[in-house]
């Protein structure tokens, strides 16, 4: 018969398994279920007179839309190319004109478009749609570029683990986390660029961003299990997979996500990577700045992580160290 002791673990196992099961589970549907514009940039374009009705049809849902006014078309135009708003709403003599940016999101593209020219509802106003920033034609959903995400985060997760048991913390392990992620991005380039074609912009440049992503990732994974030990493992994968991924709002928008999620996933390598790859794909590099910070903010605490713990090991190594060895083996007496 098995003692309370032996029953313990196996007791443990059956509570907490399916406990984790259902936080990963509410991890990736959470924010999904909930998608709904807050504090969503759009933009409203025209004479005064005339955009006013607009502005008060947006204010209807409160708190969904973050106004930003322009004078006329060009500018509002101006304003999506710099990721400055998803898009924008412009009155003009022939009607409304809606501009969107399907390459920043067709989720919100769509929320637009169908916003102001839905023909069941006499609230609305019929308007053309202009695809200012048009996604990739051979991904016009956006479906896979949205998909790239997760296997950037195993990409980054399996070589923070290899390096982990393959290396010791210290410069070695830094310099085989940039090379292995140089050459990573380089490949997801020349499959999603080269050959499924859903990216544009510079090849050169979008391999840059995507090793960098995977290199964030697995900067965090090394760090932790310099500080931690191999209680780091779970904790990087917990911390990228199950909430950086599903809170990256990729797929989406952040601004579309419950709104403590689309800030936590601005803050993690998965959302600002993907961020990052739709400026330099689609944008020329316009609203970079604040995801390459956010990238490299990780990639230099996961460099300070593994230092302290290539510095701890040095020390205990020190410490171990038979006494004969610090000071040196006394010479034999003289005979």
């Amino acid at each position: 018969m098995s003692t309370d002791r032996e029953r313990r673990p196996l007791i443990a196992a059956v509570l907490l398994i399916p406990l984790a099961i259902a936080l990963a589970l509410a991890a990736f549907a959470w924010p999904t279920a909930r998608l709904a514009p807050r504090d969503l940039p759009v933009g409203v374009a025209g004479p005064s007179q005339a955009t006013g009705a607009i502005e008060q049809r947006l204010a209807e849902r409160e708190g969904a839309f973050e106004v930003h006014r322009y004078a006329d078309e060009s500018a509002a135009r101006a304003a999506i190319e710099d990721r400055a708003v998803y898009g924008a709403i412009v009155a003009g003599p022939q009607g409304l004109t809606v501009l969107t940016a399907s390459a920043a999101s067709p989720l919100v593209a769509q929320l637009l478009a169908q916003a102001f020219t839905a023909p069941d509802t006499a609230a609305s106003v019929p308007a053309r749609v202009v695809d200012v920033v048009p996604a990739d034609p051979d991904d016009p959903r956006g479906a896979a570029l949205g998909a790239s995400v997760f296997p950037l985060v195993l990409a980054g997760l399996v070589i923070g683990v290899a390096l982990t048991f393959l290396s010791r913390p210290g410069v070695g392990q830094l310099t085989a986390l940039l090379a292995t992620g140089a050459l990573t991005g380089l490949a997801a380039a020349g499959v999603a660029q080269g050959w499924l074609g859903i990216l544009g912009g510079n090849w050169l440049l979008n391999a840059g961003v995507l090793g960098l992503t995977v290199v964030s990732i697995g900067a965090v994974v090394t760090g932790l299990t310099a500080l931690l030990g191999k209680a780091g493992l779970p904790l990087g994968a917990l911390l990228m997979v199950f909430v950086g991924n599903p809170f990256s709002g990729v797929t989406s928008a952040p601004e579309l996500l419950p709104e403590a999620a689309g800030v936590i996933g601005r803050l993690l390598p998965p959302g600002a990577g993907g961020t990052l790859l739709r400026s330099t794909g689609f944008f020329d590099g316009a609203g970079a700045t604040f995801p390459l910070l956010v990238l490299l903010a990780w990639v230099a605490v996961g460099a300070l992580a593994v230092s302290a713990g290539a510095l701890r090991d040095r020390r205990a190594a020190a410490v171990d160290l038979p006494i004969e060895t610090l000071v040196g083996t006394p010479a034999p007496a003289a005979r």
